[in-house]
């Protein structure tokens, strides 16, 4: 087992947005946590990774308890994370960005390079010298997502990697997801069910910060009454 996340409570000061929320990621799996907006989608991925801290709970990494440790500490560790709002860098080219999330594990060859990531995603390399804040919104996600797996990381966390996206850019990110899928083990959210099952092995669905149905992607798609009562919009 890569991750195990164990009845984690995490809190908004005095709110709680987590309630006893379990789940579980074998390496190689890709998961997804699907939810209305508001359900605590990200704010499971923010506890994972150290920026909202569970006050109570376990999050065990390939074994090893990461609960309380900074977030640039579980980074090291192998955790690689992509927010939805992106973060570029600007005043940075392509290169650049990518360069500053640069680094090689001790010990151990880097599988991901600068130049590696440029030759493999053309949409990248045919923009490495622009300055990433004037990158579409597609391409600005795929450099998010390029940037993150320069620290090499064991486990890919990426929150809502389609947000205003275009559907030919969400066709990108599902076949991105499905090419790392064969090398690095993922958690993803998002709010097309569609999507989410087409490029995950399992989901998980909250609901008021709390998991309220876990189940193979190949389940779900088959239970359309799960999907209208927790998934539907009113």
């Amino acid at each position: 087992m890569m991750l195990d996340v164990s009845n984690i409570q995490t809190f908004y000061g005095e709110s709680q947005a987590l309630q006893r929320v379990s789940l579980t990621l074998d390496a190689g799996e890709t998961v997804c946590l699907l939810g209305r907006n508001g359900a605590g989608k990200s704010t499971t991925l923010k506890s994972i990774i150290g920026l909202t801290p569970p006050r109570a709970g376990e999050i065990r990494f390939e074994g090893q308890p990461i609960q309380g440790w900074p977030t640039h500490r579980i980074a090291r560790a192998g955790i690689g994370y992509v927010p939805e709002d992106r973060r570029i860098f600007p005043g940075l080219t392509v290169r650049e960005n990518l360069e500053v999330a640069s680094r090689q594990r001790s010990g151990a060859a880097a599988h991901w390079t600068v130049d590696g990531i440029l030759q493999k995603y053309e949409m990248l390399g045919e923009r490495a010298d622009q300055d990433g804040a004037t990158l579409s919104g597609g391409q600005q996600q795929m450099l998010a997502v390029a940037r993150s797996l320069m620290t090499q990381p064991r486990l890919l966390l990426l929150d809502e990697p389609n947000e205003g996206l275009a559907p030919v850019i969400v066709q990108q990110i599902g076949e991105l997801i499905d090419d790392l899928s064969h090398t690095t083990t993922i958690l993803f959210t998002d709010q097309s069910v569609r999507f989410a099952l087409k490029h995950a092995r399992r989901a998980y669905i909250l609901e008021k910060g709390q998991v309220v149905h876990e189940a193979t992607s190949e389940a779900l798609k088959a239970d359309p009454a799960t999907q209208e009562r927790f998934l539907s919009v009113a």
